[in-house]
């Protein structure tokens, strides 16, 4: 079975009631209106008004062939063969919203073609937003948990600043590591291994795997607290994934994750006023030519906020 990454483009415009239409047919099942819904959201930054707490999210990141994709597949055949519905979002910083790499646009479960309706796939691009996370994306989540989607999974680019701003908006982590102790050292140089809850060292069927996953228990080590499982896994031959899909079930989000979750919520805000100000062209050419200083950007900005002109 192929499942098909999911979208639609919306023409001329939708208003709030349209959204609000949308976002009832899509609770009934619609995947069309689901997929409109997610277009509308992603043209507008407008999502609708849903007070229901987001679900169960789960973040996966790791370095560019580390096999996070094919990883990911496994574990939505072993949730979805188990009545979960799992919806799956690619953060992509390069493509349009109906491109996109996720899984090769797919997610390739041969000869089950009765997950079809257990799953859904989506691109979501950062378009200009900083750090490759999209200010969408946290009420893409809220849509997709308010329609009965229960495990929503969201994967990274694999670069820099995007794995800090995930782990503020997720329940909890996956990082995804290879044999290369290249990769592994980076991950602990980058800070992203602090990030992690869980850690899954991918290919365990090439040499080097054993090794690279005691060289991050040993690291984990050094802090006595520190209990975070190491799992090895080969998403190729299918190896580990029952293992990882329980201890991600029994994982517990860290305490910290509240305070920077809503913390991120504010800079994507933020994020999402600044490339969307309409003289924001004409603020950076400015600065640019040096005619204003970037305090003085930044307060031009502050103040048409303040004055409802963004």
């Amino acid at each position: 079975m192929e499942i098909q990454l999911e979208s639609e483009t919306i023409r001329g415009g939708i208003g709030m009631t349209d959204i609000s239409n949308l976002l009832e047919s899509a609770k009934l099942g619609d995947r069309r209106s689901l997929s409109m819904l997610i277009s509308a959201i992603s043209e507008s930054g407008d999502p609708p008004n849903i007070h229901s707490a987001t679900g169960w999210i789960l973040g996966v990141t790791g370095p560019p062939g580390s096999g996070k994709s094919t990883l990911i597949g496994q574990m939505v055949r072993k949730w979805a063969s188990s009545g979960e519905r799992v919806a799956v979002l690619a953060l992509d910083p390069t493509s349009p919203l109906s491109g996109g790499s996720l899984l090769a646009d797919r997610i390739r479960m041969e000869g089950e073609d009765d997950l079809r309706e257990n799953v859904f796939v989506r691109s979501i691009p950062s378009g200009k937003t900083p750090g490759a996370v999209s200010p969408i994306l946290w009420p893409i989540c809220n849509v997709l948990s308010e329609c009965g989607w229960t495990r929503i999974i969201v994967e990274t680019v694999g670069t820099g600043q995007s794995e800090f701003r995930i782990a503020a908006l997720v329940d909890r982590l996956l990082l995804v590591d290879g044999p290369d102790r290249g990769d592994i050292i980076q991950a602990e140089k980058a800070g992203i291994l602090e990030l992690a809850d869980v850690i899954a060292v991918n290919k365990s069927d090439l040499p080097g795997a054993s090794s690279a996953a005691q060289h991050i228990r040993s690291s984990l080590s050094l802090a006595s607290d520190d209990n975070r499982e190491v799992v090895l896994v080969s998403a190729k031959e299918g190896h580990g994934i029952q293992e990882l899909v329980e201890i991600i079930e029994k994982c517990e989000p860290q305490n910290t994750r509240g305070k920077m979750m809503m913390m991120e919520r504010l800079i994507s805000e933020w994020d999402s006023i600044l490339v969307s100000h309409p003289e924001i062209d004409k603020i950076i050419s400015e600065l640019c030519d040096g005619s204003i200083t970037v305090r003085e950007a930044i307060e031009i900005l502050v103040s048409s906020v303040r004055d409802g002109g963004s």
